[in-house]
Parts: structure tokens; C-alpha cells; sequence
């Protein structure tokens, strides 16, 4: 009688982990898919994505970066260009530290203390030396009153996947 307790225990479990691989149906050796993409109704842009579409993955939320170096000194205090450098010099650092790459980001959102048109060709520069511009993230560009600290003009907070 134990025995066949123990018997359907095991038949048990077999049932549920069939029945959860069969209703999850997705291993870790596939592809999935990520899309980006524009509609043919708006504007397309020239450097990012209207829309992207994750149907897996491994997905990675990346707080906002900054121009701070490795010691915690802000890069810059009053140059814009190397701030943003910087701030995309520790996105990149950090995608690598989960396993991603530049490649993988599928949303950027850049805050920038009194945006104006010098920042905003900045910001470009600087992001199409680091984006797949094949397929770039969807964007979002504010203009901020302030940042955490006075000195910090720029943050870069993103949204990776991992296919």
C-alpha cells in the first residue's frame, strides 16, 4: 500500500510538470521575437521606433544613469556632451552587468535640464554612436526643471530584452 502511495505521488508530479510545460510551451533554447515597429498613420522617425512588441524574453529595467563616473564624481559639471557620454558609458556598463547589449534596448527615456536645441543635437550624437539604428528603441524625450543632484544635467532610464 506505501508503494502505491509513493507511485501516485510521482504520477502526481509528472502530471503537473507536464501540464505546466505544456501550458507555459516555451523553452529556453527559442527565439523570441521582438518587434520594432512604426505606423504607416504617423510620422515615421528617423531614429527611434513608435512602438516595440516583446513576446518573451528576459526582460531588464534599467534605473536612470547619470553623468557620475566609477568614483561617484559627476563627469563635466557644465558640459552637457560629456555628461550624456558618460550617462550612456554606464547604461552600456550596466546592460553588460545583466547579460544585455546596446542592441537589446527596446526603450530609452532621456531627462534633460533646460533642453534646447544644442542638448537635443547632443543627445543624438551621442545616442547614434551607442543604439542599433536598424531598430531603435522607442523614445521618450523630457525636459526637466532639475535632477537629483544641480550639477546633473542629463539621465538615460531604459528597457532592455534579452531574446
Amino acid at each position: 500500500m506505501k508503494s502505491m502511495k509513493s507511485a501516485c505521488a510521482v504520477l502526481h508530479v509528472c502530471f503537473w510538470v507536464l501540464l505546466s510545460v505544456q501550458a507555459f510551451g516555451q523553452t529556453t533554447d527559442q527565439k523570441i521575437p521582438v518587434r520594432f515597429q512604426n505606423s504607416p498613420e504617423v510620422n515615421s522617425p528617423p531614429s527611434y521606433s513608435h512602438a516595440v512588441t516583446v513576446t518573451g524574453g528576459k526582460i531588464i529595467f534599467i534605473s536612470g544613469q547619470v553623468g557620475l563616473n566609477k568614483e561617484g564624481q559627476m563627469v563635466g559639471p557644465n558640459d552637457f556632451r560629456a555628461q550624456t557620454a558618460q550617462a550612456f558609458a554606464n547604461l552600456k556598463a550596466v546592460l553588460a552587468a545583466a547579460g544585455a547589449r546596446p542592441e537589446h534596448l527596446i526603450k530609452l527615456t532621456y531627462f534633460v535640464v533646460r533642453l534646447d536645441k544644442e542638448k537635443l543635437t547632443a543627445v543624438r550624437e551621442v545616442r547614434d554612436q551607442f543604439i542599433n539604428k536598424a531598430n531603435p528603441p522607442a523614445s521618450t524625450l523630457v525636459g526637466a526643471q532639475a535632477l537629483f543632484r544641480d550639477d546633473c544635467q542629463i539621465e538615460l532610464e531604459a528597457v532592455a530584452v534579452i531574446p
